[in-house]
């Protein structure tokens, strides 16, 4: 009786035959197992027409008996690469061809399914031989270099769930995206969600506490910006009071006067106060809802009445009142901002600096807060009438808006 053959070529020896021959058929009989178990070779894929593998009974080298397949060749179109209808085997096989084209391996005949293999990819398929004459090729979802620890890969139509992500986020070039900082207590965070049309998507912080905030923190002297405006965030403000919205003090009152200077050029409306009295004015604001009713500092506009280079300087005292309660106050303690020396040039605006705190007593929100000016007499040096434009108010919110 002749020997049969495996579906792979592997030559099966009927008892009795090949008699001298079987230690040189069983050593290539071993070469094809190895073949089979892990060997690799290349396989040209023509252009034009289709690739057809086939068994080498009892001899090595058929392609189909490799376990690693690198297809080449040139394709200017997809082609299919077939192998007989009863292999039944699992192949490591990568499409090496130019041309950019996409090769099909597939059985050579039947419905079943078949791997279509991208260019440059490699794909683990296994042939199933599950039906006699539809038998299916399956692709077993591992494509070499989608998935390494150390290697560069591009995920397509890939699904992450709850990915941990490193220190950053780059974009295609390589280039910091995004930067991450790991907080090890961490439980709140940011939720994105898309919308539907008619409604713009949205960034929330969330987590476990109730009132979470969200921190967008320009660098240096950065700005938040919407488009290219400036987005207006809580911080610090100004308030400007004129001198015509001031009022004298019953009791040593500076005197409200209005100095024309030259006929047709802003004429000068301000309280002049005196050089030796400590003459005061009064005026009152409401604070907006978005005060944080903490301290507030000051600025003075003044001019001078005289050549005389002598330094000028006010106080500022304040005194919230809220309602359903009686104006009769006390003020602050008075703070008084650094004496600014004039410039020797009569009706020249001077402006002091920045004051330090005036802690305002019963601040509060929702009041009507007195403020009393006072020529600081006592420290500056200026021997002529100071004359006062109005000052300017720094204050502090610490909400987005005063709903």
């Amino acid at each position: 009786m002749a020997s049969n053959y495996t579906v792979l070529g592997i030559q099966l020896m009927t008892t009795g035959e090949k008699a001298g021959l079987w230690g040189g058929l069983t050593n290539t009989n071993w070469d094809i197992i190895e073949q089979i178990s892990g060997g690799y070779t290349t396989q040209a894929v023509t252009d034009g027409a289709d690739t057809d593998l086939s068994v080498s009974d009892g001899a090595t080298g058929a392609t189909l008996a490799h376990r690693i397949i690198e297809l080449t060749g040139s394709l200017t179109s997809g082609r299919n690469v077939t192998i007989p209808i009863d292999v039944q085997q699992f192949y490591i096989i990568k499409n090496a061809t130019t041309g950019s084209q996409i090769v099909t391996f597939k059985y050579v005949s039947g419905s079943g399914s078949s791997v279509a293999i991208a260019n440059g990819d490699t794909v683990l398929v296994y042939a199933t031989a599950n039906d006699g004459t539809n038998p299916d090729i399956v692709d077993a979802g591992f494509a070499a270099g989608d998935v390494t620890l150390t290697g560069t890969q591009t995920l397509t139509n890939k699904t992450l769930t709850s990915p941990k992500i490193g220190t950053s986020i780059l974009d295609t070039n390589g280039l910091e995206l995004a930067l991450i900082t790991a907080t090890g207590s961490a439980v709140n965070e940011f939720t994105i969600a898309n919308a539907a049309a008619g409604a713009g998507p949205t960034l929330s912080s969330t987590g476990d506490e109730t009132n979470v905030d969200i921190n967008l923190n320009p660098k240096g002297s950065g700005v938040l910006k919407s488009g290219t405006a400036a987005v207006k965030i809580a911080g610090k403000e100004t308030i400007w009071v004129p001198a015509t919205a001031m009022y004298p003090e019953t009791t040593n009152g500076a005197e409200l006067a209005q100095t024309v200077l030259t006929a047709g050029n802003p004429e000068l409306k301000a309280f002049a106060f005196d050089t030796t009295t400590a003459e005061a004015v009064q005026f009152n604001v409401s604070f907006p809802e978005s005060w944080d009713e903490s301290t507030i500092t000051f600025q003075t506009f003044w001019s001078a009445s005289g050549t005389n280079t002598g330094t000028g300087g006010f106080t500022l005292a304040g005194c919230s009142v809220a309602n359903d309660i009686d104006y009769d106050l006390a003020f602050g303690t008075p703070v008084a901002n650094t004496a600014l020396a004039a410039s020797g040039t009569q009706d020249d605006l001077m402006i002091n600096v920045e004051s330090g705190t005036v802690t305002i007593a019963s601040a509060a929100a929702s009041t009507n807060t007195i403020f009393r000016l006072v020529r600081d007499t006592g420290t500056d040096t200026n021997t002529g009438d100071l004359r006062l434009v109005g000052i300017k108010l720094f204050y502090t919110t610490n909400a987005a808006n005063d709903g």
